[in-house]
C-alpha cells in the first residue's frame, strides 16, 4: 500500500471492520499523514493488503465518499479530499492544497451558554459599573453592591435567607475552595466526591491538603464512606458534576449531621443550581446547617468566566478569619466584575436572563436525549444543569469514541479523566455538554453525535453502570 500509512484492525472488536477503517483513514487525514489530493488505492487492493473481504473497503470507501473525506474520479481513481466539504482535489495538477481545519463543536460540559445572553443589557452593566467612583482603598469582604446583589438573588433562586454581612465575594469557585484550605491546620484530609470536579481537586493539593476520594451514588455522595478524621468536606448536592444526580433530602441531613459531630467544615459547590426543569429544588445544606456548611456560587456557569466573580457564604467564625488572611496578604477579587453583576442584578437583567436560560437549556437538554436515545443508548441524570451522562461498557470504548468524534468535529469529554489517581471503582462514559454551542451548532452537531455513538457506543447494561 504505497503511500497509505499502517492500518490497524481489531477482529475481535465489536466496532465492524469497515467502520474500524473508515475510522482510521478519517484519523490519517487529521494528523496530515494523509494529504488532500493523495490517491488511495482500489478497494481490492487494499482487501488483499489487509486480509480482509473487499465488501469491507468498499463500504469503508463507501462511508468516506458520503462524508465528503474522499472522492473520486471514474476510470481514475479514488482521492483524499480534506473532509465534509472539501474541495476535491484528485485530478488538479501540480501539488495539493493543505486541508482546511476543521472547526470542533464543543460538546463538553462546563461552560455557559452565551447565545442566550442579551448583548445591549451586558453593555448597559458595563456602562453602569463604570459610571461608579473608582476606588480608594481595598474592600476585603467585596463590592458591598455586589453582596446586596447576591444576597438577593439567593433568596429568590435559591431559597438561602443571608444577610448581606453573610456574603463574600470571590474569584470563583475554585478559588474559594483554595481560600478556605488554607484555614486548616497542616495536614488537613478534605474528602471531594469520585467522580468530581477536577479542579477544585487541584485547588485543595496546591494548598497544601491531603485528597480523600469517597464515591457517589443516586442520591448523591456517599455519607456513609466518609473517614472520621476529615476536616472538611467537598460536594455538588444540587446537580452532582459529573453524574448529574442530586443528593436526598435523607443524605442531606446525614451529611450535615455528621459535620456537626465531626467538627467538620461542609462545602456546599452550587454551581448551577438555578437551572432546575422539573420540580422545586430541595433545601440547601447552606439553609439545613448554617453553622457548618460554607455556600458557593459562582458567575461562570449562568453568566460568563469574563466577570471572574463568586460568592461564598459562611458561619461567622471562618468569615473573620477569611478577611484576616485577606487583610494580611492583600490578596482579593477584583471588584469590577463584582460592580457589573451589581448593576445586572438593580436593573432586573439577571432575573430576566436566568429566565432565558432555563427555558433554553431545557429545550437543549431534551434534544440531545433525543439524539442519544436515536442511537440506541441513554443520557442519565436529573432534569437540571447543562449537561448529561451517557454510560459506556468500558474505558477503552470511551477512548475509541472520543477519538472518532474528534474526527468527525466534536470535542466530547469523558467520565475517565473526573476520576482521581487512585479510585477504586473507575467507570466509563460521556459527559455530554450543550451550553457552548449555538443552537445552530447543535443541530449540526447533533445528528453526527448519534452516528458516532452508533458506531463506537457499546452503551453499558443498566446492570454494570452504578449511577
Amino acid at each position: 500500500m504505497t503511500g497509505i500509512p499502517p492500518l490497524v484492525l481489531d477482529r475481535s472488536s465489536r466496532v465492524p471492520l469497515s467502520a474500524q477503517l473508515a475510522d482510521a483513514l478519517r484519523a490519517a487525514v487529521a494528523a496530515g499523514t494523509l494529504r488532500p489530493g493523495d490517491r488511495l488505492p482500489s478497494t481490492r487492493e487494499l482487501a488483499t493488503a489487509l486480509r480482509v473481504s473487499r465488501t469491507v473497503t468498499a463500504a469503508a470507501y463507501d462511508q468516506l465518499l458520503a462524508e465528503g473525506w474522499a472522492g473520486g474520479r471514474r476510470g481514475v481513481g479514488t482521492f483524499v479530499a480534506g473532509g465534509p466539504g472539501a474541495v476535491v482535489a484528485a485530478a488538479a495538477p501540480g501539488p495539493a492544497a493543505e486541508p482546511a481545519e476543521q472547526p470542533l463543536v464543543d460538546l463538553r460540559a462546563g461552560s455557559p451558554c452565551l447565545e442566550v445572553l442579551d448583548r445591549a443589557a451586558w453593555r448597559r452593566a458595563w456602562r453602569a459599573a463604570g459610571d461608579g467612583a473608582p476606588d480608594a482603598r481595598p474592600e476585603s469582604a467585596g463590592d458591598p453592591d455586589f453582596r446586596r446583589a447576591v444576597a438577593e438573588h439567593l433568596l429568590r433562586h435559591r431559597g438561602l435567607g443571608a444577610g448581606v454581612d453573610d456574603v463574600l465575594a470571590t474569584g470563583g469557585t475554585s478559588s474559594a475552595v483554595a481560600e478556605v484550605a488554607r484555614t486548616l491546620p497542616p495536614g488537613s484530609r478534605v474528602a471531594v466526591e469520585d467522580p468530581g470536579y477536577q479542579r477544585v481537586v487541584g485547588a485543595l493539593r496546591c494548598a497544601g491538603v491531603d485528597v480523600v476520594p469517597v464515591p457517589v451514588d443516586d442520591d448523591g455522595l456517599v455519607v456513609e464512606a466518609l473517614p472520621p478524621d476529615l476536616a472538611a468536606v467537598y460536594c455538588t448536592p444540587a446537580h452532582q458534576y459529573p453524574l448529574g444526580r442530586r443528593m436526598s433530602a435523607a443524605r442531606r441531613l446525614a451529611l450535615v449531621g455528621r459535620a456537626r459531630a465531626g467538627g467538620w467544615w461542609v462545602l456546599e459547590d452550587d454551581y448551577d443550581g438555578e437551572l432546575r426543569y422539573d420540580v422545586a429544588p430541595l433545601p440547601l445544606l447552606g439553609a439545613l446547617g448554617p453553622d457548618v456548611v460554607v455556600h458557593l456560587g459562582t458567575s461562570s456557569k449562568i453568566l460568563t468566566p469574563t466577570l471572574g466573580v463568586g460568592w461564598l457564604v459562611a458561619p461567622a467564625p471562618l468569615r473573620a478569619e477569611l478577611l484576616a488572611r485577606r487583610t494580611a496578604t492583600g490578596i482579593r477579587p477584583a471588584r469590577a466584575g463584582q460592580r457589573v453583576l451589581a448593576a445586572l442584578g438593580a436593573s432586573g437583567d439577571l432575573a430576566r436572563h436566568l429566565r432565558r436560560l432555563r427555558r433554553e437549556m431545557a429545550g437543549r437538554r431534551e434534544q440531545v436525549r433525543a439524539a442519544v436515545a436515536a442511537a440506541g443508548c441513554r443520557a442519565e441524570g436529573d432534569p437540571a444543569g447543562a449537561h448529561v451522562l451517557v454510560p459506556l461498557a468500558d474505558p477503552a470504548v470511551e477512548r475509541a469514541l472520543l477519538a472518532a468524534a474528534a474526527v468527525q468535529g466534536l470535542a466530547l469529554d469523558g467520565l475517565g479523566r473526573h476520576h482521581l489517581e487512585d479510585a477504586p471503582d473507575r467507570r466509563a462514559g460521556l459527559v455530554l455538554g450543550f451550553a457552548a454551542p449555538s443552537r445552530a451548532e447543535l443541530e449540526r452537531a447533533l445528528p453526527v453525535l448519534t452516528a458516532v455513538l452508533r458506531r463506537h457506543g457499546g452503551a453499558a447494561d443498566v446492570g454494570q453502570v452504578r449511577t
